[in-house]
C-alpha cells in the first residue's frame, strides 16, 4: 500500500485529535472548591446555581459535566454553554440568547394589534422573552394560522429581526393580507330524499349574498364546516335516516387562493320507522313516570332528536333523587327487511350523592354573593338536578353573563360526594338606549338613556333617562336592589321630572310632572313576581297659548298645581326562552295605580300579553296585546294628565309618537292629542333572518301589522275609531342594545293625524 505525504498528514492530525478527545473525556474527578459564572447580562447568577446539579464540595465527574450542560441548555436562555475547569474551580461560560425588545406589525387590517400580540404571547413570544430563529419561524406560522382562520389564504408575512444594544432584538412582521378566499361553490352529492337547496339552508356556510360583508357566511372556516356537517347529520337522523353517513368532505382552493369549492358526499340509506319502544334497567319502581318521559313514538320515522331528549329526560329525572351519575342508553335492533327499528332504553341510576361544595369561577367583577343567592341547590344537601337547573337558569336570567355553565366533579376518595362549579363569562352590563323620530311638527326628537344593570358588581341597577324632544322633555333616575331582603324581595326607587308641551310654540301651555316612588317586588315562583309600592307626585299646568278648555275646567275644579299619593300593584310572569331574541313562550304583565291621597282620586290599570310561536327553525310569529283603562273615584273626574297615549314605536307605528286622538278630540276645531282614559293596542310580527344573513338570529327582518286606538272616559271601545298600519323593519341585537328600524304605511287614519313613516329605537320591543 502506498502512502502519499498528504494522506500521512491527515492520519497524523486525526490521531492527535483522537488523543485530545480522550484526554478531554477522561476527566479526573475532583472536589469542587468554587463555581464562577461568566457571560451573564440579564439572567441572574442564582438561576445558574439553582439549575446546576453540582454544589461546592461535590465531586465533579464526567456524568455531572454532561448533566450540567444539559440542564443549562434546558433553561432555553442560552445560545452556547461551556464548562471549564481551572484547578478545582468550575467556570460556567454562557452566551445569552437575545431578548425581544419590541414586536411590531405593519399591513394588518383584518386584526387589531392586541389580538396578534396575544396570539404570539400564547406561543411564547413577547416583550422581554428570549428569542431565537426557531421562535421567529413559529411566530410566523402562528400569524399565518390566524389569517387562515379568517379565510385569508393568500396572506404573506415577512419577518425582520433587528439587533439593538444590550443583546436585544426588535421584531417586525410585515403583512400583505391579500383578498379573502370565498366559497365559490358548495355541493352536496348523494342526496335523494331532500333537495340540495333544502340541505344547504340548514348550514351556516354558503356562497354568499348581499349581507355577506356582515355575516361572513361565505368564508371557509374548518370548525364552521364541521358544525355544518353535524347539522346535516342531525337533520337526516331526526327524519328517519338511521344509517345516514357523510362519506367525505372535500375542500379545494383555486391556484390564486381566492375561490374555495366544497363538496360533501353523503349516503342517505333507507328510511326507518320505529316499531316498538321498551324500557329496561332499574327504574326505581317509577316505571309510569319514566314512560311519561318517552317522546319516541312507535309507527313514526326514527328521530334521533326524540331519542336524545328521552335519554336526557331520564337522567334528569334520576338527578331529582340525588343520582348525579345516572346512565340512559338507547339500544336499537334494526330489521333491514322491513325497514323497522326497535328501541330499548336501558337506564341505571348508579349511586346517590350529595353536594359537598359549590364553587364560583369567572366572575372577575361580579361579587360571589350575587351569584350564590340565585342558587336553589344548597351545600351539604342531596344532589337535586331540578334545583341545579333552576339555579343555572336564575343566574343566566340576571343578564350579567354571556355564558353560564355548571360542572359536576367527583370528590376523590368519597364516592357519595360531588362538588359543583358554576362558571360564568361576564359581559358589559351597561346599556345605552337611543331613540329618534322625524316629523314636520317636532323635527328631530332624541331620547337618551343609560342603565347599569350590575353597578360595581353588586347586582344593583342604576338608570338615567333623558328626552330632548321639543315637545316632551324628561329626566328620570331609578335604582333597583333585587335583594333588598335575604328572601329576594326587590326595592326600586324612582325620581322623575317630565315636561310635556303639545305645540312647538314657545308660548304654548305645558304640563310639568315631578315625583318619586318606592316599589317592592315579591317573587312567588321562578317566573312570577308581584310588585307593590307607593309614591308622591305633583303636576302643574303651566298656562299658555292654546290651553284647551278641558284643562281650564280641570284647573277650576282642582287647581293649576295638584298633588297625588298613588299606590301601585302589579304582577309579571315571564316564560320566554330569551329576553332578547325570544322565539317561544309568553310574557304577561299587569299593573294598577290607585290614588288614595292628595288632591286627586283615581284608579288606572294596564294588562299586556306577548306570545311567541316558533313557526320553523328560522321564522317566529310574535303577537302583542295591551289594554289600559282609567277612571276617577270619589265623584271626581279622571285627571287629564293621567291619560294614556298611543302612536309610534311600542303601539301603532307609522304615526307620530303619542299623537293619536280620541273621537271627541277629533271633533274640535283644532284637534289636540291629549290622550285618553282608555287605550287598546294589538301588534303582529313575522320575524325571519334577513336575506343573505344566513341563520344569524341577531339580525332579522320583520313584517308587522299594528292596530290601536285611544278613547275618552265617556267613550266605548269602537273598532271604527282605531288606526292601523302595516310595514317592514329590521331588528338587530347591536353592541349598544336591541335596535329596531321600522318603515310603516298607515292603513286607516283620520284627518289631521300626524304620520311618521320612518322610526327607529334602540332598546325597545314591538
Amino acid at each position: 500500500m502506498l502512502f502519499t505525504l498528504s494522506s500521512i498528514s491527515r492520519i497524523f492530525v486525526a490521531a492527535v485529535l483522537g488523543l485530545l478527545a480522550q484526554s478531554v473525556m477522561a476527566l479526573t474527578p475532583f472536589a469542587v472548591e468554587d463555581i464562577r459564572v461568566e457571560g451573564l447580562q440579564r439572567v441572574e447568577a442564582g438561576t445558574i446555581f439553582a439549575s446546576l446539579p453540582v454544589r461546592i464540595g461535590d465531586t465533579y465527574t464526567d456524568e455531572k459535566a454532561a448533566a450540567s450542560i444539559k440542564a443549562l441548555f434546558g433553561l432555553g436562555l442560552f445560545n452556547d454553554v461551556r464548562i471549564e475547569t481551572k484547578g478545582q474551580v468550575l467556570v460556567v461560560v454562557v452566551q445569552e440568547r437575545p431578548t425581544v425588545a419590541a414586536v411590531d406589525f405593519s399591513g394588518t387590517k383584518e386584526f387589531e394589534k392586541e389580538v396578534l400580540v396575544k396570539a404570539l404571547k400564547d406561543i411564547g413570544l413577547s416583550d422581554g422573552r428570549p428569542f431565537d430563529k426557531a421562535l421567529a419561524d413559529k411566530a410566523e406560522q402562528e400569524l399565518k394560522r390566524q389569517y387562515i382562520n379568517k379565510s385569508m389564504y393568500a396572506a404573506q408575512i415577512v419577518t425582520t429581526v433587528t439587533p439593538i444594544e444590550r443583546n436585544r432584538v426588535n421584531l417586525s412582521f410585515a403583512v400583505v393580507e391579500g383578498d379573502v378566499a370565498k366559497i365559490k361553490e358548495l355541493k352536496i352529492v348523494g342526496n335523494k330524499a331532500f333537495s340540495e337547496s333544502t340541505l344547504r339552508g340548514q348550514m351556516d356556510s354558503d356562497t354568499g349574498g348581499w349581507l355577506s360583508w356582515y355575516t361572513k357566511s361565505d368564508r371557509y372556516v374548518r370548525s364552521k364546516l364541521n358544525a355544518d356537517v353535524e347539522t346535516l347529520r342531525s337533520y337526516y337522523l331526526s327524519r328517519g335516516y338511521l344509517e345516514f353517513t357523510v362519506d367525505s368532505t372535500q375542500v379545494a382552493i383555486s391556484p390564486n387562493k381566492q375561490d374555495i369549492t366544497i363538496t360533501i358526499n353523503v349516503t342517505e340509506g333507507e328510511l326507518f320507522v320505529v316499531s316498538k319502544v321498551k324500557l329496561a334497567g332499574n327504574l326505581l319502581d317509577k316505571e309510569a313516570d319514566f314512560q311519561a318521559l318517552v317522546s319516541i313514538k312507535a309507527g313514526e320515522p326514527y328521530n334521533a332528536t326524540d331519542v336524545a331528549q328521552t335519554t336526557k329526560a331520564f337522567t334528569d329525572f334520576y338527578s331529582n333523587f340525588g343520582f348525579a351519575f345516572a346512565v340512559a342508553e338507547p339500544v336499537t335492533v334494526v330489521d333491514r327487511k322491513t325497514n323497522r327499528v326497535e328501541i330499548t332504553i336501558r337506564a341505571e341510576p348508579s349511586r346517590r350523592v350529595y353536594v359537598r361544595r359549590i364553587n364560583v369561577a369567572g366572575n372577575d367583577r361580579t361579587r360571589d354573593e350575587v351569584i350564590r343567592r340565585e342558587f336553589r341547590q344548597l351545600e351539604a344537601a342531596w344532589y337535586d338536578g331540578e334545583k341545579i337547573r333552576q339555579s343555572r337558569n336564575r343566574v343566566d336570567r340576571l343578564g350579567y353573563f354571556k355564558e353560564v355553565s355548571i360542572e359536576t366533579q367527583e370528590v376523590a376518595g368519597f364516592p357519595d360526594q360531588v362538588d359543583l362549579t358554576i362558571t360564568v363569562a361576564e359581559k358589559p352590563t351597561g346599556s345605552l338606549s337611543l331613540g329618534a323620530g322625524v316629523s314636520s311638527a317636532d323635527g328631530l326628537g332624541l331620547m337618551l338613556g343609560f342603565k347599569q344593570e350590575n353597578a360595581f358588581g353588586s347586582g344593583n341597577s342604576l338608570g338615567v333617562e333623558l328626552n330632548t324632544s321639543k315637545l316632551n322633555r324628561t329626566v328620570v333616575f331609578n335604582t333597583t336592589d333585587p335583594y333588598f331582603t335575604a328572601d329576594g324581595v326587590s326595592r326600586t326607587v324612582d325620581v322623575y321630572l317630565r315636561n310635556s308641551k303639545p305645540y312647538t310654540d314657545e308660548n304654548s301651555y305645558s304640563l310639568e310632572t315631578s315625583g318619586a316612588s318606592l316599589r317592592f317586588g315579591v317573587p312567588f315562583s321562578d317566573s312570577d313576581t308581584v310588585f307593590f309600592g307607593g309614591g308622591i307626585e305633583r303636576t302643574t299646568i303651566v298656562p299658555g297659548t292654546l290651553l284647551p278648555d278641558a284643562y281650564k275646567d280641570f284647573a277650576n275644579q282642582f287647581a293649576y298645581s295638584t298633588n297625588a299619593l298613588p299606590l301601585t300593584i302589579g304582577w309579571a310572569r315571564d316564560t320566554r326562552d330569551s329576553g332578547l331574541i325570544p322565539s317561544s313562550g309568553r310574557l304577561v304583565k299587569t299593573s294598577g295605580e290607585w290614588s288614595v291621597g292628595g288632591d286627586l282620586r283615581y284608579v288606572r290599570g294596564t294588562a299586556q300579553v306577548q306570545q311567541f310561536f316558533p313557526l320553523s327553525k328560522k321564522v317566529t310569529l310574535a303577537l302583542n296585546g295591551e289594554i289600559a283603562m282609567g277612571a276617577g273615584t270619589g265623584g271626581l273626574s279622571f285627571p287629564l294628565f293621567k291619560n294614556y297615549y298611543s302612536g309610534g314605536l311600542g303601539s301603532v307605528r307609522g304615526f307620530q309618537q303619542g299623537s293619536l286622538t280620541t273621537a271627541e278630540q277629533r271633533l274640535q276645531a283644532t284637534p289636540v292629542a291629549a290622550g285618553g282614559a282608555k287605550k287598546i293596542t294589538f301588534n303582529a310580527e313575522m320575524l325571519a333572518p334577513l336575506p343573505g344573513g344566513g341563520n344569524d338570529r341577531t339580525l332579522r327582518m320583520y313584517g308587522f301589522f299594528d292596530v290601536g286606538g285611544i278613547y275618552g272616559s265617556n267613550e266605548d271601545f269602537q273598532l271604527g275609531d282605531m288606526r292601523s298600519s302595516v310595514g317592514v323593519g329590521i331588528s338587530w341585537i347591536s353592541p349598544v342594545g336591541p335596535l329596531r328600524l321600522a318603515w310603516a304605511v298607515p292603513v286607516k287614519k283620520f284627518d289631521n293625524d300626524n304620520t311618521q313613516a320612518l322610526q327607529f329605537q334602540i332598546g325597545t320591543s314591538f
